[in-house]
């Protein structure tokens, strides 16, 4: 009987690896709980590599050594097949490449309300020398003092905003979303329905700009919501929603996702991971770097936070912000040059 048991166990041990280090090839990435289990593929390496140490251990006591031996040849086909994935995707850079004159450098950062300083996004603003600012949670306000200090620097910007709700005193910060795109870029403006939440993510804003001469990139700042079991079909709208917002054409995505590539893994389009847009962190090293949460180290996080842009682009660099500033997240910060 016991014998049996172990290999009904080993069984079941077998199948829920798979799932959990390839939930795509199940279709189950987007169903709870394998979303929030390969969400932080780094805890699920690690949990494989303890498994492992304590089937190691029971292979010292006879009467179980061959349920222990099958046990660890499970455990090591996981952590193998888990760290093969991080190691595609890079498991972190620390540097971005010289930007040069055509280069483009997009920075997002969900800055949980006020919990960062005007001052400290404005600073890394400058020091990142960046282009495109996404800033899910961020108010109009906080944008427009970020964007004053920065033209006292000689680094203006134009602010953007959508907010939902905005009838609601003191609503939630999550109801808003601002972007900061710099004048060499062009001229934007906010479509109308972004603006009126008649084509947008649906419980917090995101923002579609267009280049008002036509000439320059689509940009969206996106804010999904987070696939907790009661949101997980608004989740998954959500994600649709984003994903159709990069048809062939030029556009950059950035901002929250609360999603990692694996979650997006039916969204992409001719080698696209979100429509025809291209994750930048996983193609340039930084795909394993989690964003979120910054309480723990990011090889231990979700990597949730990305930026994306279609084949005008070519991924040259990306990093994650170890200082966190504050927020439940981790700044990213990738460098495009155009393609071609």
């Amino acid at each position: 009987m016991l014998r049996l048991l172990g290999i009904l166990f080993t069984v079941l041990l077998a199948i829920a690896t798979a799932i959990v280090v390839w939930p795509q090839f199940f279709r189950l990435e987007q169903t709870y709980p394998f979303t929030q289990l390969v969400s932080a593929r780094g805890l699920v390496l690690g949990a494989f590599l303890v498994v492992a140490v304590l089937a190691l251990l029971l292979l010292f006591i006879r009467p179980l050594r061959g349920f222990a031996a099958s046990v660890l040849i499970v455990a090591l086909l996981g952590a193998a097949a888990t760290g093969i994935i991080g190691a595609m995707r890079g498991f972190g850079t620390t540097a971005l490449p010289e930007k040069t004159d055509s280069s483009v450098r997009v920075l997002t950062w969900n800055t949980a309300g006020e919990a960062v300083s005007a001052e400290t996004i404005a600073q890394q603003i400058l020091d990142q020398g960046a282009d495109i600012v996404a800033l899910p949670e961020t108010t109009e306000a906080v944008g427009e003092r970020i964007a004053i200090m920065l033209r006292e620097q000689g680094h203006p910007m134009w602010v953007h905003h959508v907010q939902f709700r905005p009838d609601v005193p003191d609503g939630p910060q999550s109801w808003q979303t601002t972007v900061l795109v710099s004048p060499e870029l062009g001229e934007y403006s906010v479509i109308q329905s972004s603006e009126d939440g008649s084509s947008n993510t649906g419980s917090v804003p995101s923002v579609v700009l267009m280049p008002i001469d036509g000439s320059g990139p689509t940009i969206v700042a996106v804010h999904a919501v987070a696939p907790r079991m009661e949101e997980m079909q608004q989740w998954r709208s959500d994600l649709q929603w984003v994903a159709d917002q990069c048809p062939a054409g030029d556009v950059i995505l950035a901002g929250d996702f609360n999603a990692t590539i694996d979650h997006m893994a039916s969204l992409g389009v001719d080698g696209g991971d979100m429509g025809y847009c291209r994750d930048v962190a996983s193609r340039t090293g930084n795909g394993l770097s989690g964003t979120w949460p910054s309480s723990l180290p990011a090889l231990a996080g979700a990597p949730i936070d990305h930026v994306m842009a279609s084949d005008n682009w070519t991924p040259s660099g990306s990093v994650v912000l170890d200082d966190a500033g504050g927020s439940d997240h981790r700044a990213l910060v990738v460098q495009l040059e155009p393609a071609g």
